[in-house]
């Protein structure tokens, strides 16, 4: 199978992309401060899915889509929206936005696992092994010191991003069965689906009439999570898809914790301990392997040295 090349504008896109999504984790830890998690999470929604639904204007057949796909778009959005996001917003309450980023970097870990035992066409291969051994080490090395020892942050904070690397890990699974849908669709549907799913949740946990007016810092972070950091994130990401392909738009995931971990460093004065730098190196090394990048440039280093 022939890759496609990245362009210098796909290039530019994709580090854009990367710096808007660890800039979500960044905003997340600003807002989570003053909004509870359910709440963030359906404002998150509900927010970026009316701006594509303004975006889009009902092309591509979006309105025949949601009336004839609604069930498939439930169960989508609560595996790629509502369930990840509330548990990446319960865990930073007490991680920082780097830590989180480096824990939800899993993901494509998670996704090869899931679909080596839910489908018949993407089986584990001794590379895709491989990448994941050393991606779950990484992961170890990062979690350790609260698992076995004692520490600031609670496991069960921990947990829960890898809970939504999982749920993400599902979602993209089950999302193959939306190929003939238009990608901007399926974004907005499953959006538009995982709002109605948050917003009980929302109104019988975080009561949101009852809480005090958040300060305009707060209110900005919400609207960059949403408007930013989800709607227009999703636009960039399609845009490169059509650009460099979908196998080379998975590269941000290496560059969204370390723009995560930049921004906090810069505005929340956050510092990361030695073992999640370590569990951030190990981790990239893995999705590195998984992507297969290091083992197809290996014959050419060898050719070019003999």
């Amino acid at each position: 199978m022939v890759r496609q090349t990245i362009s210098p504008l796909a290039w530019a896109l994709l580090i854009l992309l990367g710096l808007i999504w660890g800039g979500s984790f960044f905003f997340a830890r600003i807002a989570v401060q003053h909004v509870p998690p359910f709440t963030l999470v359906f404002l998150r929604l509900s927010l970026a899915a009316v701006a594509l639904h303004l975006y889009l204007r009902g092309r591509y057949g979006l309105y025949d889509a949601l009336r004839t796909h609604w069930k498939p778009f439930l169960l989508l959005g609560l595996l790629n929206n509502a369930l990840p996001h509330s548990l990446l917003f319960l865990g930073q309450i007490h991680l920082s936005a780097g830590l989180a980023a480096i824990l939800n970097a899993t993901t494509p870990i998670w996704t090869v696992i899931i679909a080596n035992q839910t489908t018949a066409d993407e089986k584990l291969t001794p590379a895709k092994l491989a990448g994941c051994l050393v991606g779950l080490a990484g992961t170890a090395v990062l979690i350790g010191p609260a698992a076995f020892s004692r520490s600031d942050i609670p496991l069960w904070a921990l947990l829960f991003p890898i809970g939504a690397a999982i749920s993400y890990g599902m979602a993209a699974v089950f999302g193959r069965r939306f190929r003939g849908l238009a990608s901007p669709v399926t974004a907005t549907g499953q959006l538009t689906a995982s709002s109605f799913i948050i917003l009980p949740v929302s109104l019988m946990v975080d009561h949101p009439w009852a809480l005090p007016t958040p300060p305009a810092l707060t209110i900005f972070a919400v609207l960059a999570l949403a408007l930013l950091c989800t709607a227009f994130g999703y636009i960039l990401f399609f845009r490169i898809i059509a650009l460099a392909g979908a196998t080379n738009v998975s590269l941000v995931t290496l560059l969204v914790p370390p723009s995560a971990i930049l921004l906090g460093a810069l505005f929340l004065h956050e510092r990361l301990a030695a073992n999640a730098i370590a569990g951030m190196v190990i981790i990239a090394l893995g999705l590195l392997i998984l992507d297969g990048r290091i083992s197809r440039y290996l014959p050419d280093i060898k050719g070019r040295s003999a």
